[in-house]
């Protein structure tokens, strides 16, 4: 999320040819049956990974981590929870992570799993799991070297008990943020991430597509316009809007019309109205007020270590927040708390979108203070029981 970074001319940007190639399936996952179940299907378990950074996590890392820690224990009351944790942290982190979570000697640039981490997919005939490895190149190039991190899907499928550690290698730079399904057939994005020419120079939105429904198993793509205003990301799609059910949406709003992200929310909504997902619905959408506007204070700024690639930070500069930016669990939603003026509201409107769900609230600005949100820096794990996933009368 953040461009932070170490310098490092000549760092390898992907694994090592010999580790690339193990496992990794010839032909797209759509041909072979498996598509991308939706974030509010039933998971198997959640990744994470332990912040670290002192040019991007201040006061080094400890408030992050903290922070860390208690959404990994508010997802570990629904899931089985995982975290990567650089092996030199390892104890530490133990000691501050909830006993019944899963802790993992992973090496990696920064923690923000959703991206760097694999896209797991599913098939009904073998019932199986496998992981889509997409391209990274730190968001566009925020930050160097990256290629600890280009090597988190391969380290955690080393670690994870699937039943085939079997990979498919997409032919596209992407990051998990950047797209979001409701496991029938529908897919959302942006334009200013997809073709974004810092990820994939040339990129056309119908050559997106064609690799999207190759690894997706996406027949209807619903293109919303830019993301949450000052997003380093590049206009990443869930931190503005996700789907919240089958047929509904969530989305980043504010009525404020001098805000910048009104115009932005408003070319969304529009666009979300216009829609049709791929079984032929209308969607519902739920516009979710946005918090703040929220700003880096002076003293959150002096608390960071400068590196020699890091963007430079100043108290003052606003921080792209958004409550769409929420985790769904099994029968549990874990919200980013960030603005006691706004928080209660925000947690009305995603108990309407998300019926059944409990609602539990985890303090998140030392996580936007990096750059992201409570999505970002986790990873869903589906269910193997594939058939409680998509219905076959249910395929897009």
């Amino acid at each position: 999320m953040s461009a932070g970074g170490k310098s490092g001319g000549g760092a390898r940007e992907h694994p090592p040819a010999e580790e690339a190639a193990a496992g990794v399936r010839t032909r797209p996952p759509a041909a072979e049956g498996f598509w991308m179940p939706a974030e509010y299907e039933p998971h198997e378990g959640t990744w994470l990974l332990w912040p670290a950074r002192h040019d991007n996590w201040r006061e080094h890392a400890r408030p992050a981590q903290a922070a860390f820690a208690q959404v990994a224990a508010a997802i570990r009351r629904f899931e089985t929870v995982h975290v990567g944790v650089l092996p030199h942290l390892l104890a530490a982190a133990r000691a501050m992570l909830p006993q019944d979570v899963r802790v993992h000697g992973i090496e990696y640039d920064d923690c923000w799993m959703r991206d760097v981490g694999p896209t797991f997919v599913v098939s009904e005939e073998p019932r199986t799991i496998r992981a889509v490895q997409w391209r990274f190149n730190a968001w566009g190039g925020l930050y160097h070297p990256f290629d600890r991190d280009a090597r988190v899907p391969f380290e955690v499928l080393a670690r994870s008990a699937l039943p085939a550690q079997e990979r498919y290698c997409a032919p596209m730079t992407l990051e998990g943020g950047a797209i979001h399904v409701d496991g029938q057939g529908t897919a959302l994005v942006t334009e200013e991430c997809l073709l974004d020419p810092n990820r994939n120079p040339g990129m056309t939105r119908e050559r997106a597509e064609a690799v999207l429904r190759d690894h997706l198993g996406v027949s209807r793509f619903i293109w919303l316009g830019k993301g949450v205003f000052n997003d380093e990301t590049g206009g990443h799609i869930d931190n503005l809007a996700c789907f919240a059910g089958p047929g509904k949406v969530c989305l980043t709003w504010t009525d404020d019309e001098r805000d910048p992200q009104h115009a932005i929310s408003l070319d969304a909504w529009q666009r979300l109205n216009d829609a049709r997902d791929a079984l032929g619905r209308r969607l519902e959408v739920f516009k979710v007020p946005m918090p703040g506007p929220l700003y880096m204070t002076a003293q959150e700024a002096r608390g960071l270590v400068p590196g020699e690639s890091m963007k430079a930070r100043h108290g003052g500069d606003r921080l792209a927040a958004s409550y769409v930016n929420f985790y769904l669990a099994n029968g549990g939603l874990i919200m980013p708390r960030l603005d006691p003026r706004t928080d209660e509201q925000a947690a009305a409107v995603l108990s309407r979108a998300c019926p059944g769900r409990a609602i539990v609230g985890v303090s998140a600005r030392e996580i936007l203070l990096g750059g992201g949100g409570i999505h970002c820096i986790t990873q869903q794990i589906p269910s193997w029981e594939i058939g409680r996933i998509r219905p076959a009368e249910k395929r897009g």
